[in-house]
């Protein structure tokens, strides 16, 4: 009876460090979809500037600008997002594409700012 008695005790501790294991996880797993959603948009966007900056040769200014703030409309960044820079050199023929936007970040017990900052120079 005694030997019972002592295993009922461990099987008690072991469920706890279980249950602990599953709450911390699900709590990675919730914040993680709201910080990976931020990052996966941020790389959505890069890829969308390369494939601008690939065709400027075909291409002006303003379509291209109209391109990338219709990409940032469509993947809902912040209106800061919409400020895109482009600079040319036509006699190297190289274009650089730049924005800056700031996304809040909602975490447990506090905002965390995170300013993103993709700068594209490529030869066209």
């Amino acid at each position: 009876m005694v030997g019972a008695r002592r295993g009922l005790g461990r099987a008690g501790k072991s469920r706890f460090g279980c249950l602990l294991w599953l709450v911390i996880f699900g709590a990675v797993i919730y914040y993680g979809i709201d910080v990976g959603g931020v990052y996966l948009a941020y790389y959505q966007m890069v890829d969308a500037i390369h494939t601008q900056a690939h065709f400027a040769n075909n291409l002006d200014d303003a379509a291209i600008r109209r391109r990338l703030v219709a990409k940032a409309k469509d993947l809902k960044l912040p209106d800061a997002a919409h400020q895109v820079t482009i600079r040319r050199s036509i006699p190297a023929k190289r274009i650089e594409i730049s924005m800056r936007w700031t996304e809040q970040l909602e975490l447990p017990f506090f905002r965390l700012p995170v300013t993103f900052h993709p700068v594209v120079r490529e030869q066209y």
